[in-house]
């Protein structure tokens, strides 16, 4: 069985070895216009965590063994599950089917901070707000009270940036010579971002015009497309349930490393929330598919449903008490 478990490492390391070496030396393919090709729908789940467990310290990537582990791990689930398939109930919100959280192409890193150093969120500026959720209230006195996300206004995973969540971690991109399209399923936004020369003078948005998804501009730096995003609302959250969004500055690199896989990297500058920046990584597998659309609110009964309940609690309290 050591053998085995060795002879199974010794391959491992020679195909991770021989995947670095071609993604060093691979050339993305170009558009009529020059510019790396970045077209298609992509997937960004991932099983790799934001935020690094601290036993790893300032590690970005796991060892070998660590790795062989993992697979062995995963490998002993899979067996387990296909001998005894649980039976989800009626009182679970979502089971195992429904869950993206494969971790294609990104089973490497320890997290997807990369910076700070030790992979954590750095600390909270003082005052700043702090809310976990779907970005919104949970009062039940009218629809305008409830999250972002179940009135359909900014999926939950639509970004911007785009982080890993459930499900529906996919995004379609479309160019031109002078834009660029990040469409993304949950919600069905559409970010359309300008792309200029990167010593283009012209000025961003007035700081007075605030938009859910912030104002988008793009550049190329190299065979990497960079957006730098401003101009944000206020009535998102910053990153991770802190913040307002309002002092956000977000920066995204896009990079074609290999013929299935763009790394995308985020950086978030928001020094009225967080005490430094945060910057991410996460890998996006190319997808053999379309895109459909995630048709929001088409015959979405729950949001009339929960509003008809809560005025039937209230008229049932207020019986009680006459």
């Amino acid at each position: 069985m050591k053998t085995i478990s060795s002879l199974i490492l010794f391959v491992f390391s020679c195909l991770l070895t021989a995947l670095v070496a071609a993604a060093d030396a691979y050339q993305a393919p170009r558009t009529e216009w020059g510019k790396p090709d970045l077209q298609g729908v992509w997937n960004f789940s991932s099983n790799v965590p934001m935020q690094r467990p601290t036993q790893y310290g300032e590690r970005q990537f796991l060892t070998d063994q660590e790795i062989a582990d993992v697979l062995a791990r995963r490998a002993e689930a899979d067996a387990n599950s296909d001998s005894a398939l649980p039976i989800p109930g009626v009182d679970e919100s979502y089971n195992d089917f429904w869950i993206e959280n494969a971790g294609i192409g990104d089973t490497l890193r320890t997290s997807h901070i990369i910076y700070p150093t030790d992979g954590r969120l750095p600390d909270l500026v003082e005052g700043a707000v702090t809310q976990f959720g779907n970005s919104g209230s949970t009062a039940i006195n009218g629809p305008e009270d409830r999250g972002l996300s179940e009135r359909c206004l900014v999926g939950f995973n639509a970004g911007p940036p785009f982080v890993p969540s459930l499900y529906n971690n996919n995004v379609q991109i479309f160019q031109n010579e002078d834009h660029v399209v990040l469409m993304t399923e949950m919600i069905h936004d559409a970010r359309i971002v300008p792309v200029f020369d990167s010593n283009d003078a012209r000025p961003m948005l007035d700081e007075k015009l605030r938009l859910w998804s912030g104002d988008s501009r793009g550049h190329w730096d190299g065979d990497t497309l960079v957006v730098v995003t401003n101009n944000f609302n206020g009535q998102t959250r910053s990153f991770r349930g802190a913040g307002t969004s309002l002092g956000k500055v977000l920066t995204e690199r896009l990079t074609r490393v290999g013929p299935y896989t763009v790394d995308y990297e985020f950086s978030i500058d928001d020094p009225v929330t967080y005490s430094d920046k945060i910057t991410a990584i996460v890998s996006m597998t190319k997808v053999a598919g379309l895109l459909y659309e995630y048709a929001c609110h088409e015959g979405n009964y729950g949001m009339e449903n929960i509003l008809r309940g809560a005025r039937v609690q209230e008229a049932l309290a207020e019986e009680a008490t006459n």
